[in-house]
């Protein structure tokens, strides 16, 4: 085909202009087909050169998966200097805080995703497939790595929660219905039962996304969040926090096992004597009748004969739970261990917030969230004498803040009960027990929303894009509903291409880019949002992480547990018990079974044979060979008339074969031993609460061992660094045997400190080598 030829006329003279060649002119359709095949091989898109129709190749799309060391960790104590955690928080960006809940959400999806898909509960499901799953404030993009035999392998990808314009308007394409679509063209003549209307089919045709699971149900949290500057508006509001946090003070003081320690201290008791005078004030300026219940308004300060007259009555009810016996009276030292925590912790208070009768309730606010988070700025010489034990400040004065702080959120619902001082203890008791109340960069609130935590609490700084606000979280664990939308992986793939591309090659840093904008036919906003920083901006990306079908209980009782080795040797020894229990019974000589344990040590002991002498109606005893003189004796009175247990011959010199192989199988039986001996170097790495028997914490080769491995049952003790145990069990990630895997992506040791059972990560030990 010719090419165009266009004059213009320059005078007399024509100037000929040719035009870009047609593309399919022959020699450019045969470089353009050598390109297509290029392309379609290394799987790398074709470009417009310029807008043109010459055509280039670019770099290839991803198509096998390669994992790397994402940029979404979460920021807190743990991982931060110190001065950062006091000039500063760490934690004041929201998506920080927020991608907890995704790495929940992980894990949730880890124990139900592998038997979901096995049940087809999200449709056809391909290695590589991509879905996201959504709900009111948790969007993610879920991606199939790979799938085995009773295993899959995903990837999760967190959205932020406070999503763009463009991120609401295809969560709310994906959420909205189309069976009341009515219409036909341009009228509305309805649809048969059942049935989609002609309008809605053809708009469904269109997408690049189906809805394959409407109602999902996860294990979750709901999340609510309360502005906290209305909460201490008023003088009189904040009256009520001070009263409830000098409550909580002597709640944590009188209840501390250390209370005897403290009031037989020194330093301590030369500053309690100053204060035990009938007429001792504390006239320091940041004490104020506005704020101060136990204000003297003549005296000008916070007085001792005041504070009693306000509080006595609680700290001899809160010593009443601890010892009856004494009696609590005005002059006694607890008394004056109370008064002088609680005029510190009023002080600090005021410290933080630069004055707490400021009109100004972020002021208070700031000085408020600085002690929640561990922030305690001694400034006065009344109160050095808290450095004889700093301990006064971690178990009396950090937690009765916090404490403080929920129950002046609760005291607009229990106004009249909370004035039952009854009452008030029994919420603070119970607050203790089932709330966890911490700062979100607290390595605490971590394990306890992963540790499946009931409720949790906590006060939020945001300070993002002109925001500056206090918020009151509130956790509370439920199960939460998504809808699951399968994305056509190819879509997915060719968003993050071109993303790659606009970004990188193009070097677009236009933040309003038109690649993130919505468009709902193929959810392109929520896909290029999840791509890998700094293409996306996820706030959470999960480890590739391996779903089990054996931990899906729906599953295993429909085709049953899996098939490892471990099991098939658990069948047989199991066999095995049962016929050594029958065999000891027909061994005694009688149709009827003894107990376990005593067929087992008389009948098939192969430490040595057993006779026994006697007959019916008397005291039956037996004689076991080769064992000590206090175990010789062993009484058959449950035997009765049953006859007595008469040996063999061969078995009174050497141990029959029956009861040689009994040995072998006792011995294959018996669990993997530690002889491993280390010393905890972080504590912040003990799983306190994986033993409450929820699904989805570690299974326990031992049930004892279950019991006494939580903080619920240590009744107090809390590992310490420095301390030393003995490995006795270990969990492993993606152990194929379930006793011996891993609930997170760690090792995780149990060690044995004395009766008490420690689970922590292998990162938070120090190997002492084998204990000897």
């Amino acid at each position: 085909m010719a090419d165009h030829v266009v004059s213009v006329c320059n005078g007399d003279l024509p100037f000929p202009c040719l035009a870009n060649p047609q593309p399919f002119s022959v020699p450019h359709s045969a470089m353009l087909f050598l390109q297509a095949g290029v392309s379609a091989f290394f799987s790398t898109p074709l470009n417009p050169f310029l807008g043109s129709a010459i055509f280039i190749t670019s770099y290839a799309r991803p198509v096998k998966f390669w994992e790397k060391d994402y940029n979404t960790k979460r920021v807190d104590h743990s991982n931060t200097r110190l001065s950062s955690q006091l000039e500063r928080n760490p934690g004041a960006d929201d998506n920080n805080l927020n991608s907890i809940f995704y790495e929940h959400l992980t894990r949730s999806l880890q124990h139900s995703l592998c038997g979901d898909l096995m049940m087809g509960r999200w449709g056809n499901t391909e290695q590589g497939d991509c879905f996201i799953m959504a709900s009111d404030y948790l969007n993610a993009l879920v991606h199939v790595i790979e799938m085995g035999n009773g295993l899959v392998t995903f990837q999760l990808r967190g959205l932020e929660f406070r999503g763009t314009y463009c991120q609401q308007r295809e969560v709310e394409a994906i959420t909205e219905g189309v069976e009341d679509n009515e219409g036909f063209c341009c009228c509305e003549p309805g649809h048969l039962p059942h049935f989609l209307s002609l309008n809605a089919a053809f708009n469904q045709r269109g997408l690049a996304w189906e809805v394959v699971v409407t109602k999902y149900v996860l294990d979750g949290y709901s999340i609510s969040d309360n502005n906290a500057a209305s909460m201490v508006q008023s003088y009189e509001t904040r009256k009520i926090l001070i009263s409830f946090y000098i409550k909580s003070i002597i709640y944590y003081t009188v209840r501390s096992p250390r209370l005897q320690d403290w009031l037989e201290g020194e330093t301590i008791l030369e500053a309690l004597q100053a204060t035990t005078g009938d007429n001792y004030v504390d006239v320091d300026p940041i004490f104020s009748h506005h704020i101060d219940e136990d204000y003297d308004s003549k005296l000008k300060g916070v007085s001792r004969n005041k504070f009693c007259s306000v509080y006595l009555k609680w700290i001899k009810n809160c010593y009443e739970r601890r010892d009856k016996e004494q009696i609590i009276i005005k002059t006694s030292p607890v008394v004056s261990l109370c008064y002088c925590l609680s005029l510190l912790g009023r002080r600090a208070l005021g410290t933080a917030a630069h004055n707490t009768i400021s009109a100004s309730a972020d002021l208070f606010l700031f000085g408020l969230h600085a002690l929640f988070k561990g922030d305690f700025r001694i400034t006065s010489p009344h109160d050095e004498w808290v450095f004889a034990d700093m301990e006064l400040l971690r178990r009396v004065v950090a937690p009765a803040i916090r404490m403080a702080l929920k129950l002046h959120q609760d005291c607009f619902m229990y106004t009249d009960e909370y004035e039952d001082e009854s009452f008030l203890y029994t919420a603070i008791s119970n607050y203790e027990s089932n709330l966890v109340i911490s700062h979100e960069a607290d390595p605490q609130w971590r394990n306890a929303v992963l540790s499946n935590t009931p409720s949790l609490l906590a006060l939020r700084h945001v300070f993002d894009e002109g925001t500056d606000e206090y918020k009151v979280i509130m956790l509370n664990k439920k199960f939460l509903t998504f809808r699951v939308v399968k994305v056509n992986r190819e879509c997915v793939r060719g968003l993050w291409a071109g993303q790659q591309q606009e970004l990188i090659f193009l070097r677009n840093r236009n933040p309003e880019r038109g690649s993130i904008q919505n468009a709902k036919q193929a959810l392109r906003n929520m896909i290029n949002s999840s791509c890998d920083q700094p293409i996306g901006y996820p706030i959470y990306v999960s480890p590739l992480t391996t779903s089990y079908s054996s931990t899906h209980n729906q599953l295993a009782s429909i085709i049953g547990g899996e098939f490892i080795l471990a099991n098939v040797k658990s069948f047989f020894q199991n066999v095995w018990k049962r016929m050594r229990r029958r065999c000891g019974a027909t061994c005694a000589g009688s149709s009827s079974g003894f107990q376990e344990e005593m067929a087992y040590s008389i009948g098939c002991s192969h430490v040595g044979a057993a006779t026994a002498l006697g007959s019916a109606g008397s005291n039956t005893r037996a004689t076991t060979i080769g064992t000590p003189t206090n175990q010789q004796d062993i009484a058959l009175q449950t035997l009765g008339n049953r006859g007595s247990l008469i040996s063999t011959t061969s078995s009174l010199g050497k141990p029959s074969a029956l009861a040689a192989f009994a040995g072998v199988l006792t011995e294959i039986n018996s669990k993997e031993t530690f002889n491993q001996k280390v010393r905890i170097m972080d504590p912040s790495l003990v799983f306190l609460n994986i033993n409450l028997g929820r699904r989805i914490d570690v299974q326990w080769p031992n049930e004892e061992w279950r019991l006494n491995g939580g903080s619920n049952a240590w009744q107090g003790w809390l590992p310490a660094k420095g301390m030393v145990g003995i490995v006795v069990h270990k969990w492993i990630p993606c152990h194929r045997e379930t006793i011996k895997r891993s609930h997170v992506d760690k090792v995780i040791l149990l060690v044995q400190i004395g009766d008490k059972y420690v689970p922590i990560a292998d990162s938070g030990v120090m190997d002492l080598g084998a204990e000897v």
